[in-house]
């Protein structure tokens, strides 16, 4: 290792020794002269990373170019100015060419890297630097030796994939190894995806260590072992051809083995198909339309999601997309339906993009001397590198039309690719890509409709591992429906679609309005469908029908509308720093949006949560990962289903039913989450608080319990505050974040304040929350009622008085009677902890004593709520600066407004939902200071 010590005059630096001067250390690590040897985007970014870590290439060594185009490891090197010498082949009759070995050891390198490579090289080159070379191989060695590797891994079903980096050989890939990375494989993993998740950005980073370790001499050469060695042969089309007597997990390693290339085929009515986007399916087999496919024993199922094909163990998988003889590329779905879209005109504006469009073409098939409509975008030379940058430039010449790379596949003559840019631009492919499975149910004088699977990059789709688990009806304990019960796939699944979306979607560069304006519709359609979604709410959560109506779906709608209308008045600011003059200074602050974020909501409130929190982070810019309650998940994907026609892009809504400790604890966890709120217990708040600072630090918003104080003094307007208190209390059956949890009623006052409250109860109707005359609903779930009940017995057995309640109301499902406890101690459990239920904690309170009350409504950890009442302005404004609580209510409660910002302090969290400040919880601020 070098050490200088440098002098910086100026701009300029030197390396005299001057004294009484202040100096720099400056350390370059151990570097090396490398040439590359190899081709494709992996070497291109090997080469520029190698560079950036200040080794220095000596020589590029790579093929061709083909059709008249440089391969990018080559375009990267030629733009550096770096050597490139482009070898068609480097031996003939199995002698090195004279003039290749000279040009090479021109170069003079240390070390060879050849992170992807076609060629062979001659062993004598291989030899030829100090430190010899090292080659990048996709497969654990010393499984899967040869070419193909990846595609070997998957076809094996091996559960573990990775890649070595070995000292080269004679190309038999048994050299000794110089180290080695694995993950594991999804159970629906491609080629590519495997290779874009890991092989690729691993690969990369792997490379650049290794050469780092040979220049610090720390380079290991491990032996490889013979023993569990395998070494298979490259896949062809020819030999991809589907064997059907196998089970459907064989069947689907096959076809998946083989995506995107060469692509796994069979017979079908004669004709060659290659299959495309294999899953397993582990739900039951939906209904469609049967294909016959020669070698099957069982015909395959045309369903709306895709092509059901059966193994010989009666189990099944699915193929998503399919390819005929002639490079055309269809859903699977759309078997029968195939050729029937009819040839749409196109408008003025249209011809107008349809002409940069076949500018782009004919720059990448520079090759082909006109583009007409019969071009084929494969058949002329392109490759699935080219499928990238195509997509790529037309989002940036054509005012950001997002395509996908499958659609190039879909579409790869000129003309239907024209076709098909159209009907996405008139947004004609958008209905027909929702499909939607749903429940339905006739209740409360409606035809309801509720999705139930995961809701991921704009698709409803099963779970990744099939599973599901049911969904309860509190009112009388049946199942509702099976819900899709997401995997750790399915996480990793939605936060990759809305990184996608918020990089590189139409999201990430919509304008401020345009994106109220979806927001504003999405208000619109809750609106329209608000007594369809406070049936869902009720079904779901117990909530009372005519409550759901106004509150959970009401202040819903309110607050989406609100916060549209902050989509373009997030502004910076302007600030005079000192430097501002005379030198011309200026700085000035941005709001940004800070990317994914990730919302995990309660079920007290299903769809409200849900809006008081995703409207604010998606007003800001964000894209978000919903989870919503495990037990209340139907509101938050019917959502889903209106997000999509209010026109919000893929990707930048997706839901996941499911459980916290998976769902839950991997968004709490995942490296691409840059914001999590959060709204549930302080235990769940710590736990998912450590997880966000250990895994990035991401950052974080909190509301969790609450034991909100409620003081009620002698001078107040007694018939109110029972009103009210009870309010406080019982409002959505106690399961109220900020419900009153302790009740201080001042001495005087107390047996009548109490007196009044029972006969209130006696007169409330507990039933069926979809009855318009019902008071009091069911609790949310039957865990929740056990809690309850033991809550009541644990007071009891304290000491406290039981009033009133305190028992199961006996009838089916999950029904409590409302419960009053009196002469609650400040020691007692019920004076401590939060019940989140119908239980009124009713402690006395001496005459007059203002400070001694406060002091025990704020002897508690959490700071949620809290409340006064009193016809003294003096003593509530006093009152209400003593508390410590995020919010206060004065002669009233439970009065929160979309503008008004919501929040607790001490263990109750941190961080607001609504009004101004919510947004601050889904920005960054970016300061900028330029001299002009």
């Amino acid at each position: 290792m070098c050490i200088y010590v440098y002098k910086f005059i100026g701009r300029q630096i030197t390396r005299r020794w001057l004294p009484g001067e202040k100096y720099v250390l400056v350390y370059f690590k151990n570097k090396l002269k490398l040439a590359l040897i190899g081709q494709s985007l992996f070497g291109q970014e090997v080469y520029s990373h190698l560079r950036k870590e200040g080794h220095r290439v000596v020589g590029v060594f790579t093929v061709p170019d083909k059709d008249g185009k440089a391969d990018p490891l080559a375009l990267a090197a030629e733009k550096d100015g770096t050597p490139v010498f482009k070898l068609p082949k480097w031996r003939i009759k199995g002698k090195t060419i004279k003039e290749v070995a000279e040009a090479y050891r021109s170069v003079g390198a240390d070390l060879n890297v050849l992170p992807f490579c076609t060629q062979f090289i001659p062993m004598d080159i291989i030899d030829s630097p100090k430190h010899g070379s090292i080659i990048y191989h996709p497969s654990i060695l010393p499984r899967h030796r040869g070419a193909s590797a990846i595609n070997w891994t998957l076809i094996m079903g091996d559960k573990k994939a990775g890649f070595s980096v070995f000292w080269a050989d004679d190309g038999l890939d048994t050299g000794p190894i110089l180290l080695q990375r694995s993950c594991d494989v999804e159970p629906n993993d491609t080629v590519d995806a495997l290779y874009n998740r890991f092989l690729f950005p691993e690969g990369i980073k792997a490379m650049v260590e290794a050469v780092q370790l040979i220049a610090d001499g720390k380079a290991p050469r491990i032996p490889q072992p013979e023993e569990g060695a395998t070494y298979e042969g490259i896949q062809k089309k020819e030999n991809a051809e589907i064997s059907w007597d196998q089970s459907a997990e064989v069947l689907h390693n096959w076809i998946r083995g083989h995506d995107k290339v060469p692509g796994a085929w069979t017979e079908i009515n004669g004709q060659m198909v290659t299959f495309y986007g294999s899953t397993l399916l582990n739900s039951s087999v939906p209904p469609g339309e049967p294909l016959e496919i020669k070698g099957a024993k069982k015909p395959g199922l045309v369903t709306k999601n895709g092509l059901v094909l059966f193994g010989n163990d009666g189990k099944a998988l699915m193929v998503r997309n399919l390819q005929f003889e002639d490079g055309k590329m269809i859903p699977a779905s759309q078997y029968f339906s195939a050729g029937e879209t009819s040839v749409v005109e196109l408008t003025a504006e249209e011809v107008k993009v349809a002409e940069t469009i076949k500018v782009i073409w004919a720059g990448i098939l520079s090759n082909v001397p006109i583009i007409e409509d019969s071009t084929d975008f494969f058949k002329s030379g392109a490759s699935s590198m080219d499928v990238a940058r195509l997509v790529e430039e037309i989002r940036q010449k054509c005012d950001g039309l997002q395509l996908q790379n499958e659609d190039v596949y879909m579409a790869t003559k000129f003309e239907d690719f024209i076709q098909k840019v159209v009907r996405k631009l008139r947004g004609e492919d958008q209905e027909a890509e929702l499909v939607v499975d749903y429940v339905s149910k006739e209740v409360n004088e409606m035809m309801v409709k509720m999705p139930y699977q995961c809701f991921i990059n704009g698709q409803f789709t099963d779970a990744d591992d099939g599973k599901t688990y049911d969904t309860i009806n509190p009112t009388d304990g049946s199942t509702i429906c099976k819900v899709s019960y997401a995997s750790l796939a399915d996480v990793d699944k939605a936060v990759a679609a809305a990184k996608d979306a918020f990089e590189n979607g139409e999201w990430g560069r919509m304008n401020a309005r345009e994106r109220g304006r979806l927001m504003y519709r999405l208000a619109d359609l809750l609106e329209e469908n608000q007594e369809e979604l406070a049936t869902i709410e009720a079904l779901d959560s117990g909530a009372v029908y005519t409550l759901a109506l106004k509150t959970h779906i009401g202040m819903s709608v309110q607050t989406f509308r609100y916060f549209a209308g902050w989509c373009d008045k997030i502004q910076g600011s302007t600030i005079p720093i000192n430097q501002a003059r005379p030198n011309r200074n200026l700085t000035f602050t941005k709001k940004e949006p800070l990317g994914v974020c990730a919302i995990i909501i309660p079920w007290n409130y299903p769809l409200m949560m849900l809006a008081w929190k995703s409207a604010a982070c998606l007003a800001a810019g964000n894209t978000l990962v919903l989870k919503p309650a495990q037990v209340t998940p139907l509101t938050a994907l019917k959502f889903a289903e209106l997000s999509v026609k209010a026109g919000f892009p893929k990707g930048v809504i997706n839901i996941i039913p499911g459980s916290g400790g998976i769902a839950g604890q991997r968004l709490s966890e995942h490296p691409d989450i840059r914001k999590l709120g959060f709204t549930g217990s302080t235990p769940i708040g710590k736990q998912i608080m450590k997880s966000c600072a250990v895994s990035n630090l991401k950052k974080v918003s909190l509301e969790l319990g609450g034991k909100s104080p409620l003081i009620i003094f002698n001078d107040c307007e007694l018939e109110k505050a029972v009103r009210m208190g009870m309010g406080a209390v019982f409002f959505n059956k106690g399961e109220n974040c900020i419900a009153a949890g302790r009740l201080f009623v001042e001495e005087s006052i107390h047996d009548e304040f109490v007196t009044r409250v029972v006969e209130e109860i006696k007169k409330m109707k507990i039933g069926d929350p979809l009855d318009r005359s019902t008071d009091h609903g069911p609790q949310n779930h039957k865990a929740h009622l056990e809690k309850l009940l033991q809550y009541c017995e644990t007071g009891v057995k304290e000491g406290a008085t039981l009033v009133y309640g305190g028992r199961q109301v006996q009838r089916p499902g999950f029904f409590m009677e409302p419960t009053v406890f009196t002469d609650v101690e400040d020691h007692m459990y019920l004076a401590k902890e939060e019940s989140f239920g119908p239980i009124m904690v009713i402690s006395k309170f001496q005459n007059g004593d203002i400070d001694g009350v406060l002091q025990r409504a704020n002897n508690t950890e959490y700071g949620l709520a809290s409340g006064v009442f009193t016809r003294d302005i003096n003593k509530a404004m006093y009152v209400s600066e003593k508390l410590e609580a995020g919010t206060v209510f004065i002669n009233t409660y439970n009065k929160t407004d979309v503008a008004a910002p919501f929040g607790g302090v001490k263990q109750s969290g941190f961080g607001k939902d609504l009004g101004e400040e919510a947004l601050n919880e889904y920005l960054k601020t970016k300061t900028v200071t330029l001299e002009y």
